[in-house]
């Protein structure tokens, strides 16, 4: 962020690599390079790349947009052609709800260009921002080269990053890879999502992120069923979140629904201190509110208790976790 070395996905720009119109040559080429990338982001982040032809993120694209021939950038994995109609996340093609330059988000972050895409993959009947998460057709269209040219001037202008949000990005995944390829500053990327990502998409995600910033739901599938409508969260969760911290920068968000303490609340916590670094940082958030379709659902008609975000904080530092904020 204070442009003391290149962006991940800068790096990707700078390292050439080989076209292939075949999927199964593109995924080869694509996992050789990713399983040396680190080694590879620290030899060049320090240095003035050379532009090749064909690149790192060249390839990331080109998978991507295969991929949403039928479309696995999730673990809905629904196959839907999206170049031909919407995916079961509503999407068909890219729509901003808004973007600005936030202030609101975790302090070591702000000020963060936010850029808010419609629609999602999950239908959180409490979601905060069902307004576009639940209608992916509102906002605008742009182009990659309009979006581009605005993160370069909100960067001249002091962004520290730019932040990918929703709804959830994971539906744009193509639009924000070409996007972020004709962006000229060196700027990082946050992927701010609900992390329901494919394996395929945390693939494409690692060699191009800087920072991951997560929203981990539930602690177990039948919450997570009830509440959002999908399937098998509670591996998917896990294992994205493995990868995330093995690739990038990480930062939890939870946010504390009432009466799901025990349920949720606490065994993710556990099995953060279990399986992921004790100084991982976890934003315990009580921003809680009963809104869209909470009221149908008993727990969820009210304000989280003040209780309730304490006994979480502290649950969560008597598992040893070093890095918690509320």
């Amino acid at each position: 962020m204070s442009n003391k070395k290149l962006s991940k996905s800068k790096v990707s720009s700078k390292i050439k690599t080989v076209y292939s119109d075949d999927i199964d040559q593109l995924w080869i080429e694509h996992e050789n390079i990713r399983n040396q990338f680190n080694d590879l982001y620290e030899g060049l982040a320090h240095k003035n790349l050379e532009n090749p032809d064909y690149t790192f993120l060249d390839l990331k694209i080109e998978i991507a947009e295969k991929i949403i021939e039928n479309c696995h950038l999730c673990e809905r994995r629904c196959n839907i052609n999206r170049y031909l109609s919407k995916g079961e996340c509503g999407v068909k093609e890219s729509r901003i709800a808004s973007q600005l330059i936030h202030t609101g988000e975790e302090r070591v972050l702000v000020p963060s260009h936010t850029i808010f895409f419609s629609g999602c993959n999950f239908q959180c009947v409490f979601c905060q921002n069902f307004d576009i998460s639940q209608n992916p057709l509102t906002g605008v269209q742009t182009s990659p080269e309009n979006l581009a040219e605005i993160i370069d001037k909100n960067r001249k202008h002091g962004s520290r990053n730019v932040n990918f949000v929703g709804g959830d990005p994971t539906p744009n995944l193509p639009f924000i890879l070409k996007t972020m390829n004709l962006v000229n500053e060196n700027i990082p990327v946050v992927w701010n999502s609900n992390f329901y990502m494919s394996l395929e998409t945390m693939k494409l995600l690692d060699g191009f992120v800087d920072l991951y910033l997560t929203d981990f739901k539930y602690g177990n599938d039948k919450c997570a069923k009830r509440l959002s409508k999908i399937n098998n969260y509670w591996e998917v969760a896990k294992r994205n979140h493995k990868m995330a911290e093995k690739n990038g920068d990480l930062i939890i968000r939870h946010l504390v629904l009432p009466g799901h303490l025990e349920c949720c609340t606490k065994p993710l916590l556990e099995w953060i201190s279990q399986n992921l670094k004790k100084d991982t940082v976890i934003n315990i958030m009580g921003q809680y509110r009963p809104i869209y379709l909470a009221e149908n659902y008993e727990e969820l008609g009210r304000y989280v208790y003040l209780a309730e975000i304490s006994e979480a904080v502290k649950y969560a530092k008597s598992l040893g976790l070093k890095n918690v904020i509320h």
